[in-house]
């Protein structure tokens, strides 16, 4: 049995089509002064821009005023308001602090209408440590096996089915996980070794709103029909485990 949510077929209309034009480069930024970048996006099937694309913009924006050595660690971005596709991306960097193990960073995206988004960025060097793991990945079925929903070109995507993470050893209320395949050869990608964060940025707004429907569903008692509209979410996540590879990898993003 396939995951039963919504395809954006049936949120905007049976005959839609989602196509997102090709970018040579989704992570691309001008210099317009000191610490100051620009970027743009494509427009997407829902309208505006994409918030993974315009947080990946702001880490890499960040990630431009940090000393050689140091590596993304953590971000978290709130959302303000919508962007406009038509209009390009300011990026604002602020270096809060400087210091010889971390730095932190925050970033503003703005467009005509404002800020539309705010990043707090976290860097560090990196240094051997102890690996604890305190939750096991669920054995699920194999990405082959499952219906293609991705709403971009960018990367497959793949829901998988709400009975296979009920075993699992974390709470179902607002559960979501997705096989996720980025569609580009990333070990081709030698002009900014940091491109693999930047997919998975992209990528981690893919699942965020789904996990605060799902619990509306389960824990609110709403038909999910009636959920599939729009939802305050804040994202927060860690880039210091990103493995460099072209290949599948799961996310279950914590949405609060």
């Amino acid at each position: 049995m396939k995951y039963s949510q919504p395809t954006l077929g049936q949120l905007f209309g049976h005959r839609y089509i989602p196509v997102i034009p090709a970018n040579d480069d989704m992570f691309e930024l001008t210099s317009h002064g000191a610490d100051i970048w620009v970027g743009t996006g494509p427009r997407y099937p829902w309208g505006g821009l994409y918030g993974g694309q315009i947080v990946a913009q702001a880490l890499r924006a960040a990630s431009m005023s940090t000393d050689e050595g140091f590596i993304p660690h953590s971000i978290r971005a709130y959302f303000i308001r919508p962007g406009d596709h038509t209009e390009p991306v300011r990026y604002e960097v602020d270096r809060i602090r400087n210091g010889r193990s971390f730095l932190t960073r925050r970033v503003v995206a703005r467009q005509a209408i404002g800020a539309i988004l705010n990043a707090e960025c976290s860097f560090q060097r990196p240094s051997e440590s102890i690996d604890v793991q305190t939750i096991s990945m669920p054995k699920v079925p194999d990405p082959e096996t499952l219906e293609q929903t991705s709403f971009s070109k960018e990367f497959d995507r793949c829901f998988i089915p709400s009975e296979a993470l009920v075993s699992s050893d974390r709470p179902d209320d607002g559960r979501v996980a997705a096989w996720i395949r980025v569609n580009r050869d990333l070990a081709a990608s030698t002009e900014d070794s940091l491109v693999h964060r930047y997919w998975l940025a992209y990528t981690s707004d893919d699942l965020a709103t789904d996990t605060v429907r799902e619990a509306a569903v389960v824990r609110g008692g709403l038909e999910r029909e009636h959920v599939y509209g729009s939802a305050s979410t804040t994202r927060s996540g860690s880039t210091g485990r990103c493995v460099p590879t072209n290949g599948i990898f799961t996310t279950s993003p914590v949405t609060t």
